[in-house]
């Protein structure tokens, strides 16, 4: 079967491709090649779980096209997004005296894009990257778009910086030993573009859940390719989320990320935040954008099929607030949600502290009563 190909066009005249398929990984090397010439190093930055399973695959391939190989090996987990992390990396790739014709590839989740990408953007003022992402969320979300970043204790990705991959090499085979909370953990994001994009993808989503959590592999490689495709879209139009097209992608988000930090990182999952966040914002839209009850009832249906059920506690509301207040997102003192308001139709707006705040107060009171 051969690989499916999204282009990521983005200004001036810059463009990038995102291969979508099983065994795409073993001709890493040949687009090394191809995309960077003059590169004979790469530094492969991979976590504790997925190195030993495709480290030396992906070391095979480049070596094959005689590119000399780097392994940087980083523990596994959201506790890993760190300057800590950050900083070991950098003198690893400074011990082996790699200049600025080498390349650092990313083999894992969205850990490794993001601290690969990070890296990539810092080392040496800028070196090239490409990602391999194994996980279902970093081939529909992390590893496409140039975001990348790192923890602090106040708030996720505080730090980053944008930084566009070269390529992206998709391995739907790498997939087989992804854990089920992993898939469950992808399928919220894949929800999340369904809702924004349109009807069509809505229900197709709908009507494939069943296949889809039964990992079927013409399904599974139907959902990341629309992904990617409504991805490369919106980071065309705004590729630095500047003119709010690609805030849309942070739907669920500004919920999700202040319960990861508030829980502590790792208790929940990106997914299943990011699913109760989009819950929370479908029930803000009915009550201040107009969505309607149908809407959230719709969007309820396809997470609960999706696997993604409300999560089962609850945290402080005052601490959320002040959590959110502290998100990158935050401007001017107020918190944004991206509020659906339809399928495919939404909207950014501040939402005041009140407001947040008596929505919060609801969300907790429903998990002492569930």
């Amino acid at each position: 079967m051969s690989a499916t190909r999204v282009v990521v066009n983005l200004p001036d005249q810059r463009s990038y491709d995102v291969r979508i398929g099983p065994r795409v990984l073993d001709g890493l090397g040949r687009k090394v090649r191809e995309l960077l010439p003059s590169c004979s190093h790469v530094a492969v930055i991979g976590d504790a779980n997925v190195a030993p399973l495709y480290g030396a695959r992906a070391k095979e391939a480049l070596n094959q096209e005689g590119l000399s190989v780097t392994e940087i090996t980083v523990p596994a987990g959201e506790d890993s997004k760190s300057l800590a992390v950050l900083a070991e990396i950098w003198q690893a790739l400074a011990s082996k005296k790699l200049d600025r014709s080498c390349c650092i590839v990313s083999l894992g989740g969205g850990v490794a894009s993001d601290l690969a990408g990070f890296a990539a953007a810092a080392y040496l003022r800028g070196v090239a990257c490409i990602h391999v992402p194994t996980s279902l969320l970093a081939m529909v979300d992390a590893s496409v778009g140039g975001k990348t970043g790192v923890n602090l204790p106040a708030g996720k990705n505080l730090v980053g910086a944008f930084k566009q991959p070269a390529y992206v090499c998709a391995d739907t085979a790498t997939l087989a030993t992804l854990p089920e909370r992993e898939w469950t953990c992808g399928w919220a994001e894949v929800a999340k573009t369904a809702v924004l994009d349109s009807d069509e993808f809505f229900f197709w989503l709908d009507g494939a859940s069943a296949q889809l959590r039964a990992h079927d592999d013409d399904a599974v490689r139907e959902a990341i390719t629309r992904c990617v495709v409504f991805k490369a879209d919106v980071v065309a139009r705004d590729e630095e989320e500047t003119q709010d097209v690609r805030a849309c992608l942070n739907l669920g988000h500004t919920l999700g990320h202040a319960l990861e930090a508030c829980t502590g990182y790792g208790t929940c999952s990106h997914g299943e935040a990011v699913a109760e966040g989009m819950r929370f914002a479908a029930r803000l839209s009915a009550a201040v954008a107009g969505a309607s009850l149908e809407f959230v009832q719709a969007q309820d249906e396809l997470l609960d099929k999706l696997g993604l059920e409300p999560l089962p506690f609850s945290v402080p509301p005052r601490e959320l607030l002040d959590c959110m207040h502290g998100d990158k997102k935050a401007h001017d003192g107020q918190i944004l949600f991206v509020l659906p308001t339809d399928i495919g139709s939404w909207e950014v707006r501040p939402v005041a502290d009140d407001v947040v705040l008596e929505h919060l107060d609801a969300w907790a009171r429903s998990k002492e009563q569930a």
